[in-house]
């Protein structure tokens, strides 16, 4: 047998798959190192540091909000309480300014000239209803209600109810001149509106002039 035959036989098909496949790997290896040199991973792990500073920035933005929540619930709530303080009696208030209106009324019906020449009962009797009037009236002002000071005043809608107009012309436009029933605030809101009359008729009110306003001089 020649070397030509050797280097054809059966083993030779064996010796060229073992080279190729040696080639392959080492063509592989090359790619491989050529990849972690001159680029990036594919798998490449998330930076820690930067992982805690994102969660760290979600916690603390998390925090603010809440913060902000709690100190919107406690000023609601101190509020709330204060609102209820100055008018969960407002209910009774109200119905206790018609008992003291018919105490007024009462007192209204007596004729002065006949109080003038009433005898020791009617007198007392006039007077204890007047006291009973100014203590629960008295009693009410403990609790924030007050009596507004509607006569002479410009009629505002918001304190007041126009029942009539009075023809006055000497006298500005919507001036209050008589109150038919008193108006009462409790706190900072309307309790009742005055009701009252208001006159007509009489020249417009001219705007006021702020303090330390003055006319512009030429020169």
């Amino acid at each position: 047998m020649t070397d030509e035959t050797k280097k054809t036989g059966p083993d030779a098909g064996k010796h060229e798959t073992a080279a190729e496949n040696a080639a392959e790997a080492v063509a592989s290896g090359q790619q491989d190192q050529e990849t972690v040199e001159g680029g990036e991973p594919q798998n490449a792990e998330p930076d820690p540091i930067e992982a805690i500073k994102a969660e760290n920035a979600d916690l603390r933005d998390r925090f603010l909000r809440m913060a902000a929540e709690m100190e919107n619930l406690r000023r609601r709530t101190e509020r709330d309480v204060k609102d209820a303080k100055s008018y969960s009696v407002a209910a009774f208030a109200r119905d206790m300014l018609a008992v003291s209106d018919n105490l007024r009324r009462a007192i209204d019906a007596v004729p002065a000239e006949i109080r003038a020449a009433a005898d020791q009962s009617l007198t007392s009797l006039l007077e204890g209803v007047e006291m009973t009037e100014r203590s629960m009236l008295s009693a009410l002002e403990r609790h924030g209600v007050k009596k507004m000071d509607a006569e002479g005043q410009k009629f505002d809608p918001n304190f007041h109810q126009a029942m009539f107009e009075i023809p006055n012309p000497d006298v500005p436009n919507n001036t209050i001149l008589q109150v038919v029933q008193a108006g009462y605030t409790i706190g900072e809101r309307v309790l009742r509106p005055a009701m009252v009359g208001v006159s007509k008729g009489g020249p417009k009110v001219e705007a006021i002039t702020a303090p330390g306003e003055s006319e512009t001089t030429n020169g």
